[in-house]
């Protein structure tokens, strides 16, 4: 299974517009443009099909995190403290 195949089956399986994955893309700070995203959604015998890269796969996995779950909480410091 390509990532391209991957990445359909996501956009299927979530209702997901090319705008939500936009904004997901955007969320760790990767840009791409509505014609690119097309790209990789079309049939591999079409002639502007493109190759969905690793990449581009885990850029929208890692927002896809963000979006459903929220942000990663700040780690908290272990400070010892010296009982003397």
């Amino acid at each position: 299974m390509s990532n391209n195949d991957i990445f359909k089956k996501l956009r299927v399986a979530l209702a997901l517009t090319n705008d939500d994955i936009i904004k997901i893309m955007e969320l760790v700070n990767f840009k791409i443009t509505k014609s690119e995203l097309g790209s990789f959604f079309r049939s591999d015998d079409h002639p502007n099909f493109k190759p969905c890269g690793d990449q581009i796969l885990r850029n929208f996995l890692n927002g896809l995190v963000i979006y459903k779950r929220g942000p990663r909480p700040p780690k908290e410091k272990n400070i010892a403290s010296d009982s003397e």
